[in-house]
């Protein structure tokens, strides 16, 4: 089965819009959990937009499942990543301007840098993931930095998609690069899995990888979530994910 994280930043942006205590992101991620969610992801961003670090140990006590720290290389953050230990960080790149992350993490250009920021998080037991596009050369620089794990950003595959159709040209080939890509994260024994972008019209082509571990999905739950409530959509996205 694939597992499903479940992103729960725009709870936290619903609440910090008005300053409020509520919604409580304490609650989100009990609703989340009791609808089958296998691990709640959060984004800890130098500009605290949206998460705050008293969520990140708030929930890090709290949740039953698994915390999974979507964070930047910025040394501020590592540190709160090695005090709080998650049990996965996946690092991924933070432009202050953005509406939401942007493309993937070169590795291949920071390898230095990113390896030695891998090895702190590794020695306090956090199982490391590199958020990078689809891109072969890429895989292998995440291998050699000795991440655990890759998360393939499916953004472009949600555009081709909704703009193009999944019988496009486009929208194929881009499923051909994942698919080349994650044959060669398995390939070399890297945890695979993806996210950015994914929904309930458009994840059921890229749930045909093979070995595909986990989907990290945040945006499209809340929404759905406005009108049926969180539980269900949490449980609507995992049962459309694992069909047969």
């Amino acid at each position: 089965m694939i597992k499903l994280g479940v992103n729960i930043d725009h709870i936290a942006t619903i609440r910090q819009a008005r300053k409020e205590g509520f919604p409580s992101l304490i609650e989100a991620a009990a609703v989340c959990e009791k609808a089958g969610a296998d691990g709640i992801t959060i984004h800890l961003r130098e500009d605290r937009r949206h998460i705050q670090d008293s969520d990140v140990y708030g929930l890090r006590k709290s949740i039953k499942t698994k915390l999974n720290l979507e964070m930047s290389a910025s040394e501020e953050i590592v540190k709160i990543a090695i005090d709080v230990k998650p049990d996965f960080v996946c690092m991924v790149p933070e432009k202050r301007q953005e509406l939401t992350t942007e493309g993937g993490l070169d590795v291949k250009a920071s390898k230095e840098r990113l390896a030695n920021i891998v090895a702190r998080l590794k020695k306090a037991g956090i199982v490391v993931s590199m958020f990078i596009d689809a891109d072969t050369n890429q895989v292998l620089s995440c291998s050699e930095i000795e991440a655990d794990a890759v998360e393939l950003h499916t953004g472009k595959y949600a555009k081709f998609f909704k703009e193009n159709g999944a019988d496009s040209v486009e929208f194929k080939a881009e499923m051909e690069r994942i698919s080349k890509t994650s044959n060669e994260v398995v390939k070399k024994g890297l945890l695979l899995n993806a996210g950015h972008g994914l929904d309930y019209t458009n994840a059921g082509q890229i749930c045909k990888i093979p070995c595909m571990n986990e989907f990290n999905i945040g945006f499209s739950i809340i929404a759905k979530a406005v009108f049926t409530g969180l539980e269900t959509a949490v449980r609507d996205m995992k049962e459309l994910i694992n069909e047969d």
